[in-house]
């Protein structure tokens, strides 16, 4: 028999909704998986003296060792779920930071310095194989920043703690899964620093990513334009043919690469090898319920006017969109599928995935935040891990 898995847990920003979603969904989560939280204890004592508390909770023993060399405080939470009580492995790297330093509802520097602390353990762990797969929940950036970590989020900060090469964040989901370009920048700067060879790369990495992660070789992938109508022939803008040429170098690539794609020796939990039989990304969704055309490689399209790409994508003509721009590939994606979507980080050595929300300060504490998101992201992970190593891990987020 299989071991379960092991995820990590890390709680996000102590003073937004993360421990709240946590709490709640913790029984769910350890039907599923080994789980271990890091994060400050502090973010679960200032919910004690909330109103319409949805949880019951206490402090236990660590149920399983602590982490060798690790110095801060290790116990066990038990929350009460329905029917049965579910105890996971708490470990706390900034156990100094007390609730009296945190505030419901306000970012601050310690917050923001528990949450970067815990990244930075969680990540470790993954990397040392001591967990399958790691979640985050929201952080802060403007909190982190507060407390000197001028990180403009998780993925640049994993991405430096892997050291990985490369790295693009995605958002997958039933209907449709994006990859972003660019992440945090303005507008402007998107279309100032607009570079043939930086989108060719996107293209080719996030095809071979993908590849290697459903094992379908002949993926296809599709660009999205800059300006309305695609330029319309040069009428609203010539960016399309910069574009056009970028779709033609990751073409190119992967001709000289071969079948593997230019991209094969970067970091990527999942192995090359034919994907486990009946495995699928998302349940409910038949492997290989699409015909494949024989291709030896990916098949990209584009540039091609965004008002109309994403619900082609979504009708079944791509399998991946590459949106150049933040809200460009968040708007559609959010409004399709606002609890389904699960941001992946591609491009590190092991697996971690986000809900597709932030820390919602004016909500925190009131125990009306909805958990199915964070229960998707927690799904997805355990269900990636079980495709990392050939194993049936399962996980579905019931519906509500």
């Amino acid at each position: 028999m299989s071991r379960p898995p092991r995820i990590a847990i890390t709680l996000g920003d102590p003073c937004g909704i993360g421990p709240e979603l946590l709490l709640r969904s913790l029984p769910t989560l350890r039907s599923w998986a080994d789980v271990t939280i890091v994060g400050a204890r502090a973010g679960v004592d200032l919910l004690k003296s909330t109103e319409g508390r949805r949880s019951a909770w206490r402090w236990t023993d660590a149920p399983a060792p602590a982490p060798e060399g690790f110095l801060g405080t290790a116990c066990g939470l038990d929350v009460e779920g329905p029917g049965r009580s579910a105890i996971a492995l708490w470990l706390d790297p900034t156990p100094e930071i007390h609730a009296d330093r945190l505030a419901l509802g306000r970012g601050s520097a310690a917050s923001g310095r528990a949450t970067v602390e815990a990244v930075r353990l969680a990540a470790g762990l993954a990397m040392s194989g001591a967990v399958d797969a790691l979640t985050t929940l929201p952080m802060a950036k403007s909190a982190a920043h507060l407390a000197g970590y001028p990180i403009p989020g998780h993925t640049e900060y994993l991405q430096a703690l892997a050291g990985a090469p490369l790295t693009r964040m995605a958002f997958v989901s039933p209907r449709l899964s994006v990859v972003l370009h660019t992440v945090h920048q303005s507008l402007r700067s998107v279309v100032e620093d607009l570079d043939a060879e930086a989108v060719a790369e996107t293209l080719a990495f996030s095809a071979s990513q993908f590849i290697r992660l459903t094992g379908i070789p002949d993926l296809r992938v599709a660009l999205c334009a800059l300006n309305p109508h695609a330029g319309e022939a040069g009428a609203f803008g010539s960016e399309e043919r910069l574009l056009s040429e970028a779709r033609n170098l990751a073409e190119a690539a992967f001709r000289e690469a071969g079948a593997a794609g230019p991209y094969s020796t970067v970091p990527s939990p999942f192995p090359s090898d034919p994907v486990p039989v009946g495995w699928t990304l998302h349940p409910g969704v038949a492997p290989g319920s699409r015909a494949t055309t024989g291709s030896r490689g990916p098949q990209f399209s584009g540039p091609l006017p965004s008002d109309s790409l994403f619900h082609r994508a979504v009708s079944g003509e791509f399998d991946l969109v590459v949106a150049l721009y933040h809200d460009q590939g968040l708007i559609p994606i959010k409004l399709l599928e606002p609890h389904r979507a699960v941001n992946l980080t591609l491009g590190l050595p092991f697996i971690r995935t986000s809900p597709d929300h932030g820390t919602a300060f004016d909500k925190a504490g009131r125990w009306i935040a909805e958990p199915r998101n964070f229960l998707e992201a927690a799904a997805l992970a355990v269900r990636l891990a079980g495709r990392a190593h050939q194993e049936p891990w399962t996980a579905q987020v019931a519906e509500p």
